[in-house]
This record gives structure tokens, sequence and C-alpha cells, in this order.
């Protein structure tokens, strides 16, 4: 009687700790095809002014202001950005990313990237 009680309590702690511990864990990586994308003057859905210079970039459903971390497949490049508008609309692709993160990362039209997220907002 006593060491089955014992092993329901072991069972029930390894099961609280497994929850909290998945908890802690970071989101898992999202993959896919990443373009570069520019326009001058224009707003971004954040309300922010565009400024192609900056490492920002556009996801469709990340909070404005998350960091991530972007990995280019090709070189192993790294670059981290700030989303701060959505996008992109085009089946397969994962992040639009400003000409100056697109630099940073070693490409320029598409490639195939990782993302990472560092902090949510």
């Amino acid at each position: 009687m006593r060491g089955q009680r014992g092993l329901r309590i072991s069972l029930v702690l390894c099961a609280i700790f497994l929850t909290l511990a998945s908890a802690a864990t970071p989101a898992a990586a999202e993959s896919g095809i990443a373009a570069v994308y520019s326009y001058h003057g224009g707003r971004t859905a954040s309300g922010e002014r565009a400024r192609p210079a900056e490492l920002t970039a556009a996801h469709r459903t990340l909070p404005f202001g998350t960091q991530v971390r972007v990995t280019n497949h090709s070189n192993g490049h790294t670059v981290v950005v700030r989303i701060n508008d959505r996008g992109p609309f085009t089946r397969g692709r994962v992040i639009d990313l400003t000409p100056a993160a697109a630099g940073k990362l070693g490409f320029s039209g598409l490639t195939r990237v990782t993302l990472d997220v560092i902090e949510k907002k």
C-alpha cells in the first residue's frame, strides 16, 4: 500500500515538473522563405514610418515589438529584427525583412530562413 502511494506522489511531482519545464521552453522555431521588402515614406501596420535602413520586419502574427533572430540557411548568418509590420502575404513566406536586415543575412530577393523568438512583447 505505502509503495503505491509513494509511486503516485512521484508520478504527480514528475508531471508537475514536466509541465513547468515545458512552459519555460521558448516557442518552436519557424522555418520558411524570407523576402526583402521596402517602401519609402509609408507607414507600417504598427503606425511607424517605414525605414529600410533599420533592422525591422513584417510577420503575420507575432506582436509588434517582438525580437526575432533570423538565420539564413544558405550561409548561417543571423540578424535580430524587431517586428513592426504585418505580412508577408505570399504563400510559403514567413517573414519580410528590410533591405538592412537582408544585407546582414547576405541575401537579396528570397532565401530560406529559421525564425527564433528572442523576446515576445
